[in-house]
């Protein structure tokens, strides 16, 4: 199913995902960073040299940036925080895209933001 598919047909919600399965160790995952609250690794079908995903370990009800509520405002900050960390570990100096998709038309299936780079990143991007 290709990832527009996925995305229509996925409505966010706290229902239980492969990323849980990912934190909890019940799937394999190549990861980059881990703390109590966020985990990152790298996509399965990387669309950059550095394509990694970080996730919120709990949702507490942020399935999708549309959804985020003031108490989301320290996850959200550590997630971005997160990505920051990475592109430095990744060697990101010259730069790096990080993407939040929302939605079906944002093509969003799981909650989640995106660190791309190592490669130069065009725009718009799609």
């Amino acid at each position: 199913m290709s990832n527009k598919r996925t995305a229509l047909a996925a409505a966010p919600s706290d229902a239980p995902t492969i990323f849980d399965k990912i934190i909890k160790k019940e799937i394999p995952a190549n990861v980059v960073y881990e703390d109590d609250k966020v985990l990152a690794f790298r996509d399965i079908a990387p669309q950059a040299p550095t394509h990694t995903l970080v996730i919120p370990k709990v949702r507490d009800g942020l399935t999708g940036l549309s959804k985020a509520e003031k108490r989301h405002l320290e996850i959200l900050g550590r997630l971005l925080y997160t990505a920051k960390l990475v592109a430095k570990q990744e060697g990101l100096e010259d730069g790096f895209r990080v993407v939040i998709n929302d939605g079906p038309q944002g093509c969003q299936s799981v909650y989640h933001i995106y660190l791309l780079g190592g490669r130069q990143m065009n725009w718009p991007p799609g």
